[in-house]
């Protein structure tokens, strides 16, 4: 599935225009980014960086180049359900680190997963507020084509927030679930950037006779 969407993003011109991709820090979600976004690993490059090593992860695959790939930046705020489910837990940025080394960690600030409790699971409320976060967030980068490689749940309750005043069939596409590897474009907009200027609105007024 990873093949086929590296292949698309390619075919389809997307990984031209993409300058940010934000993913997930579990292993699964990086290992999407970076064999979606990240090109075939060649001797030549021996002294460039690679996105990731061999078999990492104990994955069987070969390493990533790095080589006319967008940025790679792991972002906690979009993570899956946090807790309980050992699946939902990250490694430590260090071991990601020997395993990925030219994806960018530096905005997760503790090495262990301080954020996975053992006992206590998100509930969706507290997941769809954090996919707000993470979505206000995304509105301070100065990039605007961003690939955003996360998880099912977490784009079903964040995205269910919003769409209010859409279409029905459009917040009902906006709502539903995403599959497997699953690329789906969407332009976001901060309303409140093009609301009216309270000081230069005119009510108007009845016109007498």
């Amino acid at each position: 599935q990873v093949d086929s969407l590296h292949q698309h993003v390619h075919a389809s011109g997307l990984i031209r225009k993409v300058e940010l991709v934000i993913t997930s820090p579990l292993l699964r979600t990086i290992q999407t980014s970076v064999g979606v976004f990240g090109g075939e690993y060649r001797s030549e490059e021996a002294d460039n960086v690679p996105l990731m090593v061999a078999n990492a992860g104990n994955s069987g695959r070969p390493a990533v180049s790095n080589l006319n790939s967008p940025p790679i930046l792991a972002v906690e705020l979009c993570r899956e359900h946090l807790g309980v489910r050992p699946c939902d837990k990250r490694r430590t940025i260090n071991e990601y680190k020997c395993l990925f080394p030219a994806v960018d960690f530096s905005l997760i600030e503790s090495d262990d997963d301080v954020l996975w409790k053992p006992d206590i699971r998100e509930t969706n409320e507290e997941l769809a507020a954090r996919g707000i976060n993470f979505f206000s967030w995304l509105f301070t980068r100065k990039e605007k084509e961003i690939a955003v490689v996360t998880h099912s749940g977490f784009l079903f309750h964040t995205l269910a927030a919003f769409g209010k005043e859409c279409h029905p069939l459009v917040k009902k596409e906006i709502s539903s679930h995403f599959a497997n590897c699953e690329l789906r474009s969407m332009v976001i907009i901060d309303n409140s950037e093009h609301a009216s200027s309270t000081k230069t609105n005119y009510p108007g007024n009845i016109p007498s006779g």
